[in-house]
């Protein structure tokens, strides 16, 4: 057998379910630009399937687009354009540096705060890192 045989037969036998891309997928932004604003109509949807507070995930969002943006239910707008892979890009950061284990690469994390200090706890391997503060 040849090395492309021997990975393909290895890839088969790796289970799916341990792939995170089976069942958790992030969503992409509907974007919408009115005159000098670009309104995510989608943002709530986005933010709880990563399973992150609204309003952290626009804090992100607005010092990684160096605009300001305002919360209105499950929208948020921002002031200026700005492109849908601009916005998916920003948003696949906030995902790996606030959602992503950075040991075991799951998505199965929550955001802690002890002793004044915020870290990100791995609900799968019970690893724990300090995150910086938005």
């Amino acid at each position: 057998m040849d090395y492309k045989d021997l990975l393909k037969r290895a890839e088969e036998k790796i289970s799916k379910e341990l792939t995170t891309e089976g069942r958790f997928k992030i969503s992409e932004a509907k974007v919408l630009v009115q005159g000098n604003n670009t309104i995510v109509t989608n943002f709530s949807e986005i933010s709880s399937g990563l399973g992150r507070d609204s309003r952290h995930l626009l804090k992100f969002l607005s010092k990684q687009l160096a605009a300001p943006g305002s919360l209105d239910g499950n929208r948020v707008s921002f002031l200026g354009k700005f492109t849908k892979d601009k916005i998916d890009n920003k948003i696949k950061l906030y995902a790996k540096n606030y959602v992503f284990c950075s040991v075991c690469g799951k998505p199965d994390t929550k955001l802690i705060e002890e002793e004044g200090i915020l870290k990100m706890k791995c609900e799968a391997c019970g690893s724990k890192r300090f995150v910086k503060r938005i």
